[in-house]
């Protein structure tokens, strides 16, 4: 067999776990009889998180634990802090386009369940270096569900991107019926591996459930990120210092908090497979909304400064969550003003004093 057609290793598992999959499932019908089983019950009890090292990742693997999982990280820590990861978490500090190194894990720990965060987040380095986005999210992304398959993992939740994939809809909150045209190559690359996974989902080698996340905050995410707006201002303001603001300050976005967020993920691992579902309140909160909302959670009394607005960003969103309602019966529950309130709470509990010189090395 010539160098082009040899079949890797993750090919050779792959085909020899999928129809034993599908097989058994369709005589089975598993996932009909498992629709809405109790997460308690066992049957997923070996959780990889990619990216669970991160903000919401280490969320999830908190609870997975306080659940009695075993749970494994995957998390490469150009984000995320190792820190984040509880003892009784397995960390393999790993990239997610190491398809051999990362088949090796899954073939060692055995996942039943899979939660897949990892991901290139940043639109602006999406919109500068395409390669690379996608080399992640969809390459990256195909390895995982690659890996997944090849073990016999039986369900993958995915973080999606309900903030990019819709581009500016006509009317919102937006509906998942709505035609998806995302304006950035970030809610390009998190859409197509959408459909990597309706199609592995379609020959019944995997369950999967995608989640259209809205801008999620909370403790634990970096204030040095374009996402997150509810860090950057509460640690700027608690600093005394001045927050800048992209645009004219009306550019809105859908705000959830991030235990409402873990609490999704959770009931996602149960119930229908191949729902793609939108997370979010259905409310616009301007970029100014914010401002002043931190503002009065910090006793901060200046006003922000303005820069223009950034290239590839929505203007106008906000995500009708009907679909998980009905679904799961989910329903965000920590209003704006409270969430804010113990982001603050946190970040003046675990703040570092400022550095002694300004002249550090970049890396």
């Amino acid at each position: 067999m010539s160098a082009r057609h040899r079949i890797s290793p993750l090919d050779a598992a792959a085909a020899a776990n999928s129809g034993r999959i599908a097989a058994s499932r369709a005589v089975a019908g598993r996932t009909k009889a498992w629709r809405g089983a109790p997460e308690s019950s066992g049957l997923l009890s070996r959780v990889v998180v990619t990216g669970g090292a991160g903000f919401i990742g280490s969320h999830i693997v908190d609870r997975l634990l306080a659940n009695g999982k075993t749970v494994c990280v995957i998390d490469d820590l150009s984000t995320g802090l190792s820190e984040n990861v509880p003892a009784e978490a397995r960390l393999e500090r790993l990239d997610i386009c190491d398809a051999d190194r990362l088949h090796a894990v899954f073939q060692s720990f055995g996942p039943n369940l899979v939660y897949h965060l990892a991901a290139q987040m940043d639109v602006r380095r999406s919109t500068h270096d395409p390669g690379f986005d996608a080399r992640v999210n969809v390459l990256g992304g195909l390895n995982v569900l690659r890996s997944a398959v090849a073990v016999g993992t039986r369900r993958i939740v995915y973080a999606a991107t309900g903030g990019a994939v819709y581009g500016n809809p006509a009317g919102l909150p937006v509906k998942e019926s709505q035609p998806p045209r995302p304006v950035s190559e970030y809610g390009a690359s998190k859409l197509a591996f959408e459909h990597y996974l309706s199609v592995y989902g379609n020959r019944g080698e995997i369950e999967y459930v995608a989640l259209r996340f809205p801008n999620v905050y909370g403790p634990r995410q970096r204030p040095d990120g374009e996402a997150g707006v509810v860090a950057i201002f509460s640690r700027q303001m608690l600093g005394r210092e001045q927050p800048t603001i992209f645009g004219d300050g009306k550019k809105t976005r859908d705000y959830v908090y991030v235990s409402d967020i873990v609490e999704a993920n959770l009931r996602a691992a149960n119930g229908p497979s191949g729902v793609v579902a939108n997370l979010g309140w259905g409310c616009e909160v301007s970029d100014l909304e914010v401002f002043e909302t931190v503002a009065v959670a910090t006793g901060y009394d200046r006003p922000p400064a303005y820069a223009p607005a950034r290239p590839g960003e929505v203007e106008r969103i906000s995500l009708d969550a009907s679909l998980a309602c009905e679904t799961w019966g989910w329903q965000p529950t920590v209003s704006l003003r409270d969430g804010v309130g113990l982001v603050v709470d946190h970040i003046r509990r675990t703040r570092r004093p400022p550095a002694r010189c300004d002249n550090l090395p970049r890396t």
